[in-house]
């Protein structure tokens, strides 16, 4: 009977509790069934974990999750408990796992064995895009990175934004994201992800308009909204022309604005004096340029003194489907001046000192922008207070402007200083110069150590790296690390070095003389003393700052050019002192290209093959800019049936030339490839022996092969450029050029000489011309060596010599940077220009100029140079012709200089 009773006990109590407690249906499977029992809540009991198992798993490691759920063999737990429920908060806070059940597989004892059944999330194989162009799609991907990462709502609404945010940046406000997943079958527990996205077109500005303004134009405020342009289309005018009627004019303005009646000429006129189309500018909205630039509407406003200016409201609405409208109501508040300026806490400079290079009077129109130039400092002028202390070693030097008193339209300012201690630089180190030595950086910093702290200086260091050409400028970054007490500075130069090798490649069909080509490297970081050294080999040894250049032209048989160089900067390592070495042959043929029976035989050619040692310093007066160069040149002249062809009597020679060549200059450009400020002037001089007075039996009677045998004669060239940037614009540059050139000689025994002359005309560049013995000047708008003098007489029986003796050139341009990006920094040009060649002294007109003007383009990439196109239009005929020269193509590699 008590056996009985202990059966059905047992029984009961089994089934309740299968009934009360189940934590979940298992996908555990094993080759004996395993009961799993349910526990009752309301008795939790204490158990020792005897094993874990994980299943459901298809790409997450078994182990990995059963340590993530925190639950360990041996743990003693109470079931059901706190251990259990934090299992599954940490499984479910990991993101990875879609749905978790902990379950009871066996009960032995105080041994509790347990099972964790999951479902793991998918992950997403791959992203695709429908409805937008390679471009984009590249663009998003990069920022949109979510290969192998699970799938989650989160991540998908986040994704969904920033494909939205990309094109609202790109003006289409309306774009609409749709997502949509895919089984991906290729992988286990995987899905594709799709995007379609629907642009909708971008949303431009119909129309701002401008309400409260009453000293600032609508046109000035509309100016500095830089970004957010309206756009005016002519389907407004047809718009308003077809509602019109014949009757008298009402309100002009609500006619245009809200097709109200009106005539068509008071339509016409208001049209003609108010609506101006946007061409060139984009009208689409885009928030973030929107916001900056109603920054700008109100800095404007403070620079003219508006202290208060603010704008009050701003309303955007819709103006048909992908157009809006913005209204702008700006409160201009009063106009004030300034005052009275006073000085507080200085001890150095005496107040009259610090006012006179303040630069601000007593009545001048408050201007914030203008205050904290002058005080911190001015890029421009690099004058301002900051300056007297900052370069005399104050580095904690600080100056705050406060306005202590306003009164009608008038304010008091005072200037609160605080000079601090005189700073000692302690250490000066570089970071990031991976394939330039140490030296070569360290040679052209400024400020050194146990010098006092020099804000000029610091300035100059970043100029002169920055003019290497090794490291990207816009990422020059000086570190300083001061330290007050000890009145010292640590300074780091972080620099970022840039690819500066070149390679110079072209080629085209010339016509008759068969295929045009160019093969040039440039290595600007070469290194002599590392050629041993294979690991500095990158292709070439580099490192030690040495340019090294090879270069071949050819243009078939007619043109050839073979050119070597290689300069030290830093000749002897100690003193800036450059060393340099080139040699060049060079070879023009006639080639007989209309002749059957002699098609290709050479009938002439003119050889120059030369050889220049040059040294060039660096000088510290007037100022230390200026660089002085000399250099010794032979060069040897041989023709065959050549000479006519530069108005030689005598057709085949030889001649000599043995020059000493100088030059001034001095440049204080900020950046080599764009330069934004600054200026470069040049002075050369290229002078012969005179050897006509050392030899009495020369006259101007005397045979040409006699005169010339020892080229005499000397050469004068002048070329400055200065560049200036506009509106406070890193961007927006005018550059500004004069060029000017003087064949002359000793006497009249032998007069000026018919090589070494001028030849103007086209893109400047050598290899186009073909002109060997000459010096190549460009002008755009006109075709190459077209403004020469002498071109209508070569070959004559009684030759004209070929090429001007005096020249001059101006050059304005105005230039906007694209991109300063050093992998490829791209600007636009739109230029104006003239000048002239003329063959003789009394034919010199400085004001007779052939005028031209036109636009182009400039891309630099590190190893390609510069590559530039221009379309020029002449305005003026070319010597021999009666019709202008009108539109002409150029296409350029490296700076032109002149």
């Amino acid at each position: 009977m008590k056996r009985s009773l202990l059966i059905l006990f047992c029984l009961v109590w089994a089934n309740t509790a299968m009934s009360q407690i189940r934590l979940g249906q298992s996908r555990y499977s094993s080759s004996k069934p395993i009961d799993i029992m349910e526990l009752n809540y309301s008795k939790p009991q204490t158990y020792r974990i005897a094993e874990i198992k994980a299943v459901g798993l298809s790409t997450l490691d078994e182990n990995a999750i059963i340590s993530l759920s925190g639950l360990k063999v041996d743990d003693q737990i109470e079931v059901p408990g706190d251990a259990i429920s934090n299992a599954l908060k940490k499984l479910w806070n990991q993101g990875i796992i879609g749905d978790v059940k902990i379950l009871v597989t066996k009960v032995e004892g105080e041994d509790i064995s347990l099972l964790l059944d999951l479902t793991e999330r998918p992950r997403f194989s791959r992203v695709e895009f429908t409805g937008i162009n390679k471009t984009q799609e590249s663009e998003l991907r990069d920022k949109i990175n979510i290969r192998g990462r699970v799938v989650r709502e989160d991540v998908l609404n986040t994704s969904q934004r920033n494909i939205q945010k990309y094109f609202v940046d790109k003006g289409f406000l309306n774009t609409e994201v749709k997502v949509a997943q895919v089984r991906d079958t290729t992988l286990p527990n995987s899905v594709k992800l799709r995007f379609d996205v629907d642009t909708k077109g971008k949303v431009k500005i119909n129309e701002i308009r401008v309400f409260g303004n009453e000293e600032i134009t609508d046109a000035k405020i509309k100016s500095k909204l830089k970004k957010t342009k309206e756009h005016a289309r002519v389907s407004v005018f047809k718009d308003v022309y077809s509602r019109m009627t014949a009757a008298g004019p009402s309100d002009v303005a609500n006619a245009i604005l809200y097709t109200d009646s009106a005539s068509k000429e008071d339509v016409k006129s208001y049209i003609n004096k108010n609506f101006k189309l946007n061409f060139f500018a984009g009208s689409k909205y885009i928030p973030k340029e929107y916001r900056n630039d109603k920054d700008n509407v109100v800095n404007f406003y403070q620079t003219k003194g508006f202290r208060d200016a603010k704008i009050v409201t701003d309303s955007i609405y819709s103006f048909g489907q992908d157009e809006i409208n913005i209204d702008l109501e700006i409160e201009e508040g009063q106009k004030y001046y300034y005052r009275n300026i006073e000085f507080n806490g200085n001890f150095i400079h005496p107040d009259q000192v610090l006012r006179a290079k303040l630069g601000i009077q007593k009545g001048d129109v408050y201007d914030r922008e203008k205050l904290e130039k002058r005080l911190n400092y001015d890029p421009q002028k690099g004058d301002d207070v900051s300056s007297l202390y900052q370069d005399d070693g104050y580095l904690f030097f600080n100056i705050q402007p406060v306005e202590v008193n306003v009164i009608g339209d008038s304010i008091d300012m005072e200037m609160r200083i605080f000079e601090g201690p005189q700073v000692t630089v302690n250490s000066v180190n570089i970071k990031g110069n991976e394939r330039t030595s140490d030296h070569v950086v360290m040679r052209e910093i400024r400020i050194l150590p146990g010098q006092k702290f020099n804000r000029a200086l610091l300035v100059r260091t970043i100029r002169e790296l920055s003019q290497l050409g090794y490291f990207d400028p816009e990422k020059i970054n000086p570190d300083l690390r001061p330290n007050f007490d000890a009145a010292t500075v640590d300074i780091t130069f972080e620099l970022e070095e840039r690819p500066n090798d070149q390679i110079e490649l072209s080629g085209g069909w010339g016509g008759f003389f068969g295929f045009v080509g160019t093969v040039g490297l440039t290595f600007n970081n070469f290194s002599i003393k590392n050629i041993g050294n294979f690991d500095k080999w990158d292709p070439l040894p580099v490192g030690d700052g040495q340019k090294l250049s090879l270069r071949v032209q050819a243009n078939g048989r007619s043109f050839q050019n073979y050119s070597i160089s290689l300069t030290e900067p830093w000749f002897g390592g100690k003193k800036p002192n450059a060393l340099s070495f080139s040699f060049n042959h060079s070879v023009q043929r006639q080639v007989d290209f209309f002749n059957p029976g002699n098609f290709g035989q050479e009938l002439g050619f003119f050889k120059i093959t030369g050889a220049t040692l040059g040294l060039a310093r660096r000088v510290t007066w007037p100022d230390d800019y200026f660089s002085i160069s000399n250099s010794l040149q032979f060069q040897v002249y041989e023709f065959d049936q050549f000479g006519t062809s530069f108005g030689l009597s005598y057709p085949t020679g030889r001649s000599n030339s043995l020059t000493l060549n100088t030059t001034i200059a001095r440049n204080n450009i900020d950046n080599p490839i764009y330069p934004r400020f600054g200026s470069n002037v040049m002075l050369n001089v290229a002078m012969t022996p005179p050897y006509s007075s050392m030899n009495d039996n020369l006259s101007p009677e005397s045979p040409d092969e006699e005169k010339y045998k020892w080229l005499e004669y000397h050469k004068w060239m002048f070329d400055a450029s200065i560049y200036t940037p506009l509106f406070g614009s890193n961007k927006l540059v005018a550059s500004a050029r004069a060029h000017m050139g003087f064949l002359g000689s000793y006497g009249n025994r032998i007069g000026i000489i018919p090589l070494e002359r001028f030849v103007m005309g086209g893109d400047g560049m050598t290899f186009n011309n073909f002109a060997l013995g000459q010096e190549i000047i460009g002008l755009r708008g006109y075709e190459n060596q077209s403004i020469t003098p002498g071109r209508d007489t070569r070959g004559t029986a009684d030759p004209d010599p070929f090429g001007g003796i005096v020249y001059n050139k101006y050059v304005m341009e105005l230039r906007f940077l694209v991109s300063p990006n050093p992998s490829a920094t791209i600007f636009v040009l739109g230029f104006a220009e003239a000048g002239n060649n003329w063959g003789s002294y009394e034919e010199f007109n400085p004001y007779d100029l052939k005028k031209s003007a036109g636009v182009g383009a400039r891309i630099f990439m590190p190893a390609f140079g510069l590559l530039g196109v221009d379309w020029g239009y002449g305005f003026d005929p070319i010597p021999g012709q009666t019709r202008r020269s009108g539109p002409q193509f150029h296409f350029t590699i490296g700076q032109q200089f002149r």
